[in-house]
């Protein structure tokens, strides 16, 4: 008779990402199914490096191979609390892995890990939610659309209205910079700077920004109007694809219609770096983000959020629209500029 053969089970346990080889075995894992950006290690440690918040991440392993990966990040803030996000700082992320077995285990795992951290709360940014965990389906949507073969055919596929715009930003005497050295990087970090201020949101520090430039393929394409610039974005680029996102534009920005100068110049600038697809980033459904995306013919997709917060703790609230910030951000748009700068990253390090 032959003897039976060992059940071989599934097993989950933490990683340190700051061992080479493991970092270097999950960055594979990730390219080999097709992960985003925020699944790589190499994000984790950007965002840990420029904010302070711990990278973290939970592996599901079979017989020495790994079948599953869950990016984390552990955000501390005094205003918000604990958190443990996957991905940190993002829009995507989740659990990256090979069945829906293998899912269920990594979920299970993150509720225990989240207590043995002290973080009541874990907020998974795509993929699957455990049974008691509050699922979003239309809170945000997501933009990608294929890049054109050459640039009028680009101008070509924006809607009409849309393209009449991009034409009289063309007509403007404006100046197009690309680059991640310290000129683009100062510029971009007033323009964003000024742009969040005035939609009453904290800006990040400038060192999440450094890192991500340092970490990972990134780059800053800005708009100067007479040696100043009044709009810029850093954008990500990934499994042939750019995402413009950290941007915005001064109040000069509108009148010059710099913004659709700078999307545009970023198809053309991206094709040329032979990327196949524009990932417009996230919007909240029915905001004016959102209305902008579909008004350059992007069709907007449904994004799947996941909250579990921890029995007896209340639930986190660091969402902007929420009606118990709205005082506050209506303070934060009347701060000086200068204050803004200072303080903002501070709370924005929080967010997560």
């Amino acid at each position: 008779m032959n003897a039976p053969f060992p059940i071989v089970r599934e097993c989950v346990r933490v990683v340190d990402l700051r061992q080479p080889d493991e970092a270097a075995r999950i960055e594979a894992f990730v390219t080999e199914h097709d992960g985003s950006v925020f699944h790589r290690p190499a994000w984790l440690l950007a965002i840990e490096a420029g904010t302070g918040q711990r990278a973290h991440g939970l592996v599901a392993e079979k017989c020495g191979s790994l079948t599953g990966w869950l990016p984390l990040t552990q955000v501390h803030s005094p205003i918000f609390g604990r958190l443990l996000a996957s991905s940190g700082f993002a829009v995507e992320g989740g659990v990256l892995c090979e069945s829906d077995e293998t899912a269920l285990n990594l979920i299970a795992a993150v509720e225990e890990y989240a207590l043995r951290l002290s973080c009541p709360t874990v907020e998974v940014r795509g993929g699957v939610a455990g049974r008691d965990w509050q699922l979003r389906q239309d809170s945000h949507c997501g933009f990608i659309a294929s890049l054109a073969v050459d640039d009028d055919t680009q101008l070509a596929a924006i809607p009409r209205k849309q393209r009449a715009e991009v034409r009289k930003s063309l007509e403007n005497n404006l100046e197009i910079t690309i680059g991640k050295g310290s000129l683009e990087r100062s510029a971009h970090y007033r323009v964003y700077a000024e742009s969040v201020r005035n939609l009453g949101t904290p800006v990040f520090p400038k060192s999440l920004f450094d890192a991500v430039l340092d970490r990972l393929d990134a780059d800053i394409l800005t708009v100067w109007a007479e040696g100043t610039p009044i709009a810029s974005v850093l954008s990500l680029y990934h499994d042939g694809a750019v995402m413009p996102y950290w941007g915005g534009g001064t109040w000069d920005a509108r009148r010059l219609r710099a913004n659709d100068r700078m999307y545009y110049e970023l198809m053309l600038h991206a094709r040329s770096r032979e990327c196949e697809r524009f990932d417009f980033g996230r919007s909240k459904t029915g905001s004016g983000a959102y209305s902008y995306k579909k008004n350059w013919g992007f069709e907007p997709g449904p994004l799947s959020y996941a909250i579990w917060t921890a029995p007896g703790y209340a639930a986190r609230d660091a969402d902007p629209t929420s009606a118990r910030h709205q005082s506050r951000i209506a303070l934060w748009k009347k701060l000086p500029l200068g204050i803004a700068n200072r303080v903002g990253p501070v709370i924005a390090r929080g967010l997560g």
